[in-house]
């Protein structure tokens, strides 16, 4: 049972800070290296719950993958064409990102295999990669008619390329399709209605796999092999990032400098929304690691303002939400958050989780079916809160209790899933 975990309110934060490595250039990193010809090292490689289940399942398909006591993970691929078929039940634990990207390579292979994950994960909608992948010629069934997990695949080793729209932007199926689009007998071209990350799009290029990108169109080449890297250097994770800008931001009299962080526009929609509310962020450094654009960013505490944010800004910022609402708390005026119910289908309901939580910390919050609507007060009051088991609405309420008046979380250690040390990070940030 886990115990529960108190939070106090922060003095003023100040220092240097090295964030851990970006979760989804470090499932992607694995993925690839692990179907490469020849060794990768990946360093600044995120060593979390999620990236490790993916470790997991490609060492149960014969990769070798051995993490070094210095964090770099040495990667011994199998080949495009060489994964073996599992003993087992491949399990993705809570990631995401682990059951979908595995569920468009697996489709790709000649074997039978069969993914599953904990009980949150087995709850999230699976039917938007079934239905694409089918399309291609997969054979995959899930439960409750092929909405959910687990997902038995009985792979054929003959897909076909297709021309999908995605109803939804969302890179987790976006990349799905282009795992599998390396194993079709002809191009694969998946348009979004609006443009989600594009890790994947940019690492296939790192290990050198062909792909046309057209305004919200990519369209994937299959390939007979990968021109893989030596080395990959996973960049700071933005994601993680944003609970320090936030948190430097909301705390009086607060200065931070990130190291190394990503700063990928596809994915830094929080950047430009806190810039726009009136938040004091530099980026110092830029410069490109790999395929991808990194920064140092320096945090000085600042007057936010309210500000409205549409659907089209929503998968740049999708996995920021909940942070961003703990920011709006401390903002002057109303902050209305629209067009992101896809919140509503992550490790938890993390709109009504949000809500729910920061109200009882004496927020103003009106949940709506697609949003939130805050009122800025920045008065909160010490209580207990729930984390639902989710990472970033754990992270989040941790930010909140820092900024006013403490808290105590019911569950502290799901912060492991994306930032292992986080509690030790923000201590040491406590002057």
């Amino acid at each position: 049972m886990a115990a529960a975990f108190g939070i106090e309110k922060a003095g003023r934060l100040a220092g240097t800070v090295a964030v851990p490595g970006d979760k989804s250039l470090s499932h992607r990193s694995i993925m690839l290296a692990g179907l490469a010809d020849t060794p990768v090292e990946v360093h600044n490689f995120l060593a979390a719950e999620d990236c490790l289940s993916t470790v997991s399942c490609m060492r149960a398909m014969g990769v070798s993958v051995e993490i070094e006591p210095n964090g770099t993970v040495l990667v011994k691929g199998k080949g495009l064409y060489g994964l073996s078929e599992p003993d087992d039940v491949l399990d993705a634990g809570n990631s995401g990102t682990t059951i979908r990207l595995l569920s468009g390579l697996l489709a790709g292979q000649s074997f039978f295999s069969v993914l599953t994950g904990d009980d949150s994960l087995r709850r999230r909608p699976m039917a938007r990669i079934i239905t694409p992948l089918s399309q291609m010629g997969a054979r995959l069934m899930g439960r409750e008619k092929s909405r959910y997990a687990p997902i038995a695949i009985e792979g054929t080793g003959s897909l076909q390329g297709i021309e999908y729209r995605m109803p939804v932007a969302s890179a987790q199926v976006k990349s799905a399709l282009m795992f599998a689009a390396l194993y079709a007998g002809s191009p694969t071209t998946i348009s979004e209605p609006y443009l989600s990350r594009d890790h994947t799009e940019r690492m296939f290029a790192q290990f050198g796999i062909q792909i046309r990108r057209q305004d919200l169109s990519v369209t994937v080449n299959p390939v007979n092999s990968l021109n893989a890297p030596q080395i990959v250097e996973v960049p700071g994770d933005f994601s993680s990032a944003a609970f320090l800008l936030v948190a430097a931001t909301i705390i009086p009299d607060s200065e931070l400098t990130l190291t190394n962080v990503g700063v990928n526009p596809t994915r830094t929609g929080l950047l430009d929304v806190l810039r726009q509310m009136g938040a004091n962020i530099e980026l110092m450094n830029q410069r490109f690691s790999g395929e991808e654009p990194v920064a140092d960013l320096r945090v000085r505490s600042a007057k936010l303002q309210g500000v409205s944010i549409g659907r089209e800004q929503i998968p740049r910022l999708i996995d920021e939400i909940p942070i961003l609402a703990v920011a709006a708390l401390f903002a002057t005026g109303e902050t209305l958050i629209q067009g992101a119910e896809e919140l509503r289908v992550k490790e938890t309901d993390r709109l009504l989780a949000m809500a729910t939580e920061l109200n009882r910390m004496g927020g103003v919050i009106e949940e709506r079916p697609d949003g939130l609507l805050i009122q800025g007060n920045g008065r909160l009051n010490p209580a207990e809160c729930r984390t639902y088991g989710d990472h970033r609405v754990a992270m989040s309420l941790a930010v909140a209790g820092m900024a006013h008046a403490g808290a105590t979380l019911d569950d502290a250690n799901c912060v492991n899933i994306s930032f292992p040390g986080f509690f030790e990070v923000m201590k040491g940030c406590c002057k």
